[in-house]
């Protein structure tokens, strides 16, 4: 989305940009994590980077399912926008560094500004975490400095 220099799903160049494409109702994400996002042992992602591509990838299908909704294409003004209000992780099992991640999400619940959805991030086939994430659309006033 145009301004979004979100480190985990934005234009940062220094950031992580993964990307989020439909498929049926879901939301799909494949990412290649770098050497650099390993957690203490070399071979397993950090779970940090895990929490940041599960929170970034949930508010996109958020905002994508808000588009949708409204019958609108992505990135017609005014601008959807929407951050995280909540974010609750199990961790399964240890994700591998040197395989793609994918990502799936759905929308559970739409209730007023609120948009509950839940995601599961696979390694080698297997699903290593889940998630439910709480996004709440804000103003788009909401990105600027006070």
């Amino acid at each position: 989305m145009e301004g979004n220099y979100c480190w985990g799903c934005g234009t940062n160049e220094h950031g992580l940009q993964i990307g989020s494409y439909w498929s049926g109702d879901e939301a799909v994400c494949t990412w290649q994590p770098k050497n650099y996002h390993m957690a203490g042992p070399r071979h397993i992602l950090n779970g940090g980077i895990i929490a940041t591509i599960i929170d970034c990838h949930c508010i996109c299908t958020a905002i994508a399912a808000a588009y949708q909704g409204e019958g609108r294409e992505i990135n017609t003004m005014p601008q959807i926008w929407y951050a995280t209000a909540s974010l609750q992780i199990s961790y399964l099992k240890p994700s591998s560094i040197k395989e793609s991640i994918v990502l799936r999400a759905r929308v559970k619940e739409v209730k007023g500004r609120r948009t509950v959805l839940a995601c599961s991030l696979f390694s080698k086939g297997e699903e290593c975490a889940r998630a439910e994430v709480v996004a709440v659309r804000v103003p788009d006033a909401w990105r600027e400095e006070k």
